[in-house]
């Protein structure tokens, strides 16, 4: 028989409940502005779903009625200086966090008018929630993305957990500079079983950081019962598989929450780390819109009047009046005094024609508004350095690709202490598996941080740190396949997030990875990311080919103030070529092609390791053809200067890519060419790829996947015979 020893978890996991204590604690005034944030987040939400049914709300409109306890609760305690992020039920997060930011508390007397910042807060989010220019997106965002940086409100957000990853950022961020102040997280009980939550979870307990993971458990993903979600429905339980400590609250009572916030609040603000917080608690309607749940038939009307006497704005006041802190009439005047200012606000933003209301002229976008602020503008590069190899005043070597790569790196953080590496085996293996970052484990011990594999919740967590502005991440994707696993946080959160908040947010992040073509890795460590990741607006991609272009696109990568994905290729990292000796700091701009070989009759056009092949394909043929390097990939960055006049001299262009015909870089790059410059073209666009599969692990079908010089050649042969002409040789 064997013996058993029960094993006792790291953290603490418990249940608060309010007291009577809680309620003197917090006092008649902190209470009252609680209770005057509940009406006006509850008049807010009213007044929503009535614009919703007079069909001015396009799109989704996702109601908090009967969740604002929980956010008002945990908001309450916090600093302006904290900060928070949102689901897509975030409207009550998103005002909780706004009106502490700008209420002061002599406002809660009823009699008094309501103040001018809070009308503005509550207008200006209707206003996004209608898609409108007064918006805090600028109407962009709508009911589900909700920012507002100077007031700690970092954005709400779609994507069901698709935010937590981000608020870690802003938490590694905030432990960076030393401070105390925290993260709040908020996502509903369908988020916890999300990848990237407990992803994220486990980072920020491996790195102690300072985030408390709110979750509103309102027991219903869309019509999906908790108990269908998971077997263990008792969420922050979660907390025991990391070490985290984990507190479950009646979240229809706002001072059981905020009691359980500053016990968070005291553990995350001593340096011990994050923490959770489950607050159970219950959304009056449906999914979307002002219709209740048990008309679709997954909830009951019983069910739902046993939460309806739950309500948090009764809770709040009925612990108030048992302490004579407030009568009948004066919740009335509050009440009353909410839904006027709404009214208000609904009249400022529509007309009334005949029995239906209408957005009011002048408040829509403009439609040429449609893609500004999709990228930065550039302006960081203003009087910086720019330099070609062939005017390079410094000196130049021959160099290992893989150098430039560690050498540039090491000169940028020596300069500049905001910039860290971030991935995995990047400390370690004489510089991670290629030895691009080696010696800066050595020099930078604190600045090069080694991930566990979780792709996911550190890219996210990257995207995070940048939004929040201190510091520059890059960080190293071993393989670019494994930007799939982390495709959420790379495209619809890192790249959405310039454009999606209003346009007008930085995003500087870099990250790194390499194409693994010909090294026997299969179809899921061969991918070459160019035609993924240009298909997706507001990334900058770079391909440098040789050394000196690859410091300068590097340098000009770090000062930018877009996300860039910067592309190796194993090919290249033991191919020597030219290079700085002493001078690392130039610049090569971004969106700037590269002529490498003059010509007449042919123009080719590729990026990365297929520059040597062109170049040897052309030379062995003897063909008078023109060689461009892209090296910027994304559609902003395509240089269309060089090519149109390449274009106009030979009247023919080939497309030469590496990677299969499938997610193909290439096939976008055509379809540009030949509806911008179809006047100057003798034939169709070619194109030189791999086959339509990813290649394989056996050498003899991985070759016969990818494409180099001979299949080059072989294209070129063709296109001279169709013209024509003869090759030399």
């Amino acid at each position: 028989m064997v013996r058993t020893a029960k094993l006792e978890p790291m953290a603490d996991w418990v249940s608060i409940t309010a007291t009577a204590s809680d309620w003197e604690e917090l006092g008649r005034d902190a209470a009252m502005r609680m209770h005057n944030h509940l009406h006006l987040v509850r008049a807010f939400e009213e007044m929503v779903l009535e614009m919703d049914g007079h069909g001015l709300i396009h799109g989704p409109a996702h109601s908090s009625i009967g969740q604002e306890g929980g956010a008002i609760g945990s908001v309450a305690p916090l600093r302006p200086t904290d900060q928070v992020t949102g689901s897509h039920r975030g409207h009550h997060q998103f005002l909780a966090k706004a009106l502490a930011y700008v209420d002061e508390a002599e406002a809660t007397c009823p009699g008094a008018a309501v103040p001018d910042a809070v009308r503005t807060v509550l207008q200006r989010s209707l206003a996004e929630i209608m898609g409108l220019t007064q918006g805090y997106c600028k109407g962009r965002g709508g009911s589900m993305h909700l920012r507002w940086a100077e007031a700690g409100a970092l954005g709400t957000n779609a994507i069901v957990g698709g935010g937590v990853p981000f608020a870690n950022g802003v938490a590694w961020s905030k432990k960076r500079q030393g401070t105390s102040d925290v993260v709040f997280s908020y996502f509903g009980d369908g988020a916890v079983n999300i990848g990237s939550v407990p992803e994220s979870l486990n980072l920020a307990a491996l790195w102690n950081l300072p985030i408390c993971f709110f979750i509103e458990n309102n027991g219903y993903a869309v019509s999906t019962t908790l108990a269908e979600e998971t077997r263990e429905t008792r969420l922050s339980s979660r907390g025991l598989a990391y070490g985290i400590p984990s507190f479950r609250v009646d979240g229809m009572n706002p001072v059981a929450v905020r009691a359980a916030t500053q016990r968070a609040l005291d553990i995350m603000r001593s340096g011990y780390g994050p923490t959770i917080i489950e607050a159970e608690l219950y959304r009056f309607f449906h999914h979307g819109g002002g219709i209740v749940a048990s008309a679709f038939g997954y909830r009951s009307r019983d069910e739902e009047a046993r939460w309806r006497r739950r309500d948090p704005v009764k809770i709040m006041f009925e612990g108030m009046k048992e302490r004579q802190w407030i009568d009948a009439d004066t919740d009335a005047a509050l009440a009353s005094r909410a839904r006027g200012v709404m009214q208000l606000i609904a009249d400022d933003l529509t007309a009334s024609r005949g029995n239906r209301r209408v957005i009011r002229d002048g408040l829509w976008p403009d439609p040429d508004f449609r893609d500004r602020g999709l990228r930065g503008d550039l302006s960081e590069f203003e009087g910086r350095r720019f330099e070609e190899a062939e005017t390079f005043s410094g000196t130049i070597r021959d160099m290992r690709y893989v150098e430039a790569v560690a050498g540039v790196m090491h000169r940028r953080m020596a300069g500049d202490e905001r910039i860290f590496c971030m991935g995995e085996d990047i400390h370690r293996l004489k510089g991670g598996t290629n030895g691009a970052t080696k010696g800066l484990a050595e020099a930078f011990p604190d600045r090069i941080i080694p991930t566990p594999i979780a792709e996911a919740g550190f890219s996210g967590l990257a995207g995070g740190v940048a939004m929040a502005g201190r510091f520059r991440p890059v960080v190293e994707l071993m393989y670019p396949d494994f930007s799939l696993v982390a495709a959420d946080q790379l495209f619809n959160q890192i790249a959405k997030a310039r454009h999606m908040f209003g346009g007008d947010i930085d995003m500087p992040v870099v990250f790194r990875t390499k194409i693994a073509i010909g090294t026997g890795y299969g179809s899921q460590h061969s991918m070459d990311p160019a035609g993924l990741f240009a298909q997706w607006p507001g990334w900058r991609v770079v391909a440098p080919s040789t050394p000196f272009d690859y410091v300068g696109l590097m340098n000009s990568a770090l000062l930018c103030r877009d996300p860039v994905l910067v592309i190796e290729h194993v090919g290249l990292y033991n191919q020597t070529g030219p290079g700085p000796v002493e001078d690392w700091d130039y610049f090569i701009p971004l969106g700037k092609a590269k002529v490498v070989r003059p010509g007449t009759k042919l123009t080719l056009l590729t990026y990365s390791a297929m520059v040597g092949e062109v170049l040897s394909a052309v030379e062995n043929l003897g063909i008078d053809a023109e060689v461009i390097d892209l090296r910027s990939l994304d559609r902003a960055g395509i240089d269309w200067q060089t090519i149109a006049a390449s274009l106009t001299k030979t009247n023919s262009a080939v497309i030469v890519e590496q990677g299969p015909l499938t997610c193909s870089y290439g096939a976008m790059l055509t379809d540009e060419i030949q509806r911008r410059y179809f006047d100057y073209l003798d034939q169709p666009v070619m194109r030189v790829h791999g086959g339509e599969a990813s290649p394989s692990v056996s050498r003899v079908l991985e070759r016969a996947a990818f494409a180099q010089a001979p299949e080059v050649e072989t294209r070129l042969r063709e296109m001279m015979a169709a013209v024509g002409q003869e090759v030399a040789r």
